[in-house]
């Protein structure tokens, strides 16, 4: 073969390997985000929030959802989810009515690797009240429902910092009323990015002295506690846990005998949700903001007629 002939050989081969690498980027790139929700027990409507979650999620084309139901038998030791094969786990579940409702031992040792190295965990609305006898999951939500000599609470104080009140002072967590909070952006992030700086969020519980070990954790927004303590407590905040990322928030309050109350109709949740189990997947969030994402002065909510129980 001449030197010519190799060369354009090896030419044609460049330009038919370029040609196709778009369209085989393409194809990683439209492929879903896979997510897995953990649920079984709670002192909340658990099965109506991962059916809703589950909706938000894949009504946008973007994510995947597997559902894993742990067991209130806690003699089934053989539960413990591969977590390795989702890019992200949703927590829903929540003993706190129930000390003796537990994960496994295997499932617990399986998320810590998962978490530790490089997975994603959404810690949804009262799932940072649940597993306190567990310390790395204490660790990995950063904060969470505890009594008041257990870890620090942080509060945002009237220049915007982040006050650590210490074990042993103030209250234990715990909440007001629900009502329409103003969120209050803290620090931005991609999962904020492009939000209004104070934004309305419909029938919202804050909770007042959130504790936990409080170790690499950053607020991302506060929310004034009009209902309660008169006080200003952190709404959303994520944790580095090893190489994984963990987001956490009092948002999603969805309570027994409610069906898609306006706290999940909120378009700023939704928006909220869908965002950050992008960034725990991925790092990045390349969801848009909606044009009708909520304001300073009035919340914004999806039609009820809007999600179908049955399409589920």
């Amino acid at each position: 073969m001449t030197s010519h002939a190799c060369f354009f050989r090896l030419f044609f081969c460049f330009l038919l390997l370029t040609c196709l690498q778009p369209e085989g980027a393409a194809q990683r790139k439209n492929k879903p985000i896979e997510v897995l929700i953990v649920d079984g027990y709670s002192n909340h409507d658990w099965q109506q929030t991962t059916r809703l979650i589950k909706w938000m999620l894949e009504e946008t084309g973007r994510f995947e959802v597997a559902v894993s139901t742990a067991p209130t038998d806690t003699t089934a030791y053989s539960w413990a989810p591969d977590f390795s094969r989702y890019a992200v786990v949703i927590q829903n579940t929540n003993n706190i009515h129930n000390g003796k409702l537990r994960w496994p031992r295997a499932a617990e040792v399986k998320l810590e690797e998962y978490i530790r190295n490089g997975g994603g965990l959404y810690v949804l609305h009262s799932a940072n009240n649940a597993f306190a006898h567990w310390e790395a999951y204490n660790k990995m939500i950063g904060m969470g429902w505890r009594p008041r000599s257990y870890g620090y609470a942080l509060e945002i104080d009237s220049a915007q910092k982040v006050q650590r009140i210490p074990p042993g002072e103030g209250q234990g967590t715990g909440h007001g009323d629900r009502f329409d909070a103003l969120v209050q952006i803290l620090t931005p992030h991609p999962i904020n990015k492009g939000f209004p700086q104070t934004w309305k969020t419909a029938n919202t519980e804050v909770y007042h002295f959130p504790r936990g070990s409080a170790e690499n954790l950053t607020v991302l927004s506060y929310a004034f506690d009009s209902s309660a303590t008169q006080r200003k407590w952190p709404l959303e905040w994520v944790v580095q846990y090893g190489k994984g990322r963990v987001y956490n928030s009092s948002m999603g309050h969805l309570w027994a005998g409610e069906k898609f109350p306006v706290s999940y109709r909120c378009i700023g949740f939704q928006t909220t949700v869908i965002r950050a189990t992008e960034w725990l997947a991925t790092g990045k969030v390349t969801y848009p903001v909606p044009k009708n994402f909520p304001t300073k002065s009035s919340t914004s909510l999806r039609n009820e007629a809007d999600y179908k129980e049955g399409d589920l």
